[in-house]
């Protein structure tokens, strides 16, 4: 049986998560409302992608800051190492869109490739963030 302590922070950590959820989920509303109309009107998928995540990206930073995190260093620090995360995350979730989008089956299913990315992308995001705001990791 796991001390008090241990319970405590395995409960922060679902915490957060399921707050880090609700703001990425927020953040994933705007990226998929932007991205599907790009992509509609003949933007690339990976040029829709980029433009996307990266209002996205602004958008959540500000949630994570507010309601996730409890931050420990300069809000200029945080944001730009946020940034840097992030721009790992474009660079991850882009990667990803462009190669799932070769496939005919994921380029007809633009849905299932945004769910799958995003997925992938959510927990890359959750740990570098959550050590960009915090200093640690778990």
């Amino acid at each position: 049986m796991a001390d008090k302590s241990t319970r405590d922070r395995i409960t922060e950590l679902f915490g957060k998560k399921a707050k880090f959820a609700v703001g990425g989920g927020l953040a994933t509303g705007i990226d998929y409302l932007i991205y599907f109309p790009l992509f509609a009107n003949g933007v690339a998928p990976a040029k829709a992608q980029i433009m996307a995540y990266s209002v996205s990206v602004i958008f959540n930073f500000f949630f994570q800051k507010f309601f996730v995190f409890e931050q420990k260093g300069s809000t200029r620090s945080t944001f730009m190492f946020s940034m840097l995360v992030s721009l790992g995350g474009l660079g991850i979730s882009t990667a990803l869109i462009y190669a799932l989008n070769k496939i005919e089956f994921f380029h007809e299913y633009q849905l299932l490739t945004k769910l799958l990315t995003t997925g992938i992308v959510f927990f890359y995001n959750f740990y570098c963030k959550r050590y960009v705001f915090e200093r640690r990791f778990f």
